[in-house]
């Protein structure tokens, strides 16, 4: 009896919640998430995208991340199932934003022609911020409106209409105070330029994307792991490592009644946090890009990017954040293999260029 209580109390709490501020078109649901990957390919030395794309299917994943349009990818995973978020590119913002007839064309070519693939969103811009130190500012005047004429050619069209177009921000760069997770806001200097495409989003009923890093924050000692986090009892491991890493089992950050034993939920809603205080409360978050190198830096290796990303994939097929528990998270791991051409950014693959598995690791159940 009383867990029957429990069941309809938890509906009914989840009905309440989803009914409250924007109703989102398409994205997360309420249940366990499908786990997606990132297909990067700034690369010398990979597989074809047909191998790639195979090497994705063995794996069981069933969402993948295209940061612009691969034609041979794209080929590759029609009639698969995958789900595809596909990428306008920022180097090609401004020629969308240009004209109605331009977005048309991007449409028409990289959209309709594959009428065999399951697009899941349509992602204008990734990381662009008004910021010099980023390489982006030359691309916030042309975002907002290259969303826009996406969004009309999208709209035209009775089989595409329904994909969601929407943007891809950094958490680090886009925000600040972020630990606690109810102090956080967006910096002022970006929200300046993102707040129209807050509302784009809120009126368009479309869940934001966000790429976060758990790593950098480790690496940087930046202030979202508490600098004084003391050593656990139960490993001998660096305390803020086990933290970045989801290995912690009491709580670290109490925010309120809200308390968190890692970093992914303080950085998940930092987020919600920062879209209320923006007049975006109800919008949802899909994490777009996150993970562990094996190489090239402190607190680096296939353990503990194992560990990592494993843990990752069991905490949000089990459990949402403590500000919305109910609400599943969405991700995507980068990356599918090693980018050679990333600099000290290349060793984030979960695959070597083998196609083999650099760790063992299950998408589908943990």
């Amino acid at each position: 009896m009383l867990s029957r209580l429990l069941l309809l109390f938890c509906s009914i709490f989840a009905v309440l919640h989803a009914t409250s501020g924007a109703t989102v078109r398409h994205g997360p649901e309420a249940g366990p998430q499908a786990v997606g990957v990132c297909y990067g390919t700034f690369a010398t030395n990979q597989p074809s995208a047909q191998e790639a794309v195979s090497v994705v299917q063995s794996a069981g994943i069933k969402r993948i991340r295209l940061y612009g349009p691969d034609h041979n990818a794209l080929q590759s995973l029609g009639n698969t199932g995958i789900e595809v978020m596909l990428g306008v590119p920022n180097s090609e913002l401004q020629w969308v934003a240009a004209s109605q007839d331009n977005a048309d064309q991007w449409i028409q070519g990289n959209i309709k022609n594959y009428h065999d693939v399951n697009f899941r969103y349509i992602v204008v811009g990734n990381g662009v911020t008004p910021y010099e130190f980023s390489g982006t500012p030359q691309f916030v005047p042309f975002l907002l409106q290259a969303m826009r004429n996406i969004q009309n050619s999208i709209s035209t069209s009775a089989q595409f209409n329904h994909i969601p177009v929407t943007t891809a921000i950094d958490q680090s760069d886009a925000l600040v105070n972020t630990s606690p997770p109810s102090k956080a806001e967006f910096n002022p200097v970006f929200l300046q330029f993102f707040d129209p495409i807050i509302r784009f989003l809120f009126n368009t009923r479309t869940p934001l994307l966000v790429n976060l890093h758990p790593y950098y924050s480790y690496l940087y000692n930046k202030g979202d792991i508490p600098r004084d986090l003391q050593k656990s009892t139960t490993t001998s491991q660096d305390p803020r490592l086990e933290y970045a890493t989801f290995q912690r089992r009491s709580p670290v950050v109490q925010d309120g009644p809200l308390a968190y034993m890692n970093i992914f939920d303080v950085m998940v809603d930092s987020v919600y946090s920062a879209l209320e205080k923006a007049n975006g409360a109800g919008l949802d978050v899909v994490v777009s890009e996150i993970g562990w190198p094996t190489a090239g830096g402190e607190g680096t290796s296939n353990l503990i990017a194992a560990t990592h990303n494993k843990n990752l994939i069991h905490h949000v097929r089990n459990a949402g954040t403590p500000k919305r528990p109910l609400k599943f998270i969405e991700i995507y791991i980068f990356s599918l293999f090693d980018e050679d051409k990333r600099g000290d950014n290349k060793n984030w693959g979960v695959f070597m260029n083998n196609k083999q598995a650099k760790y063992r690791i299950n998408f589908t159940s943990q």
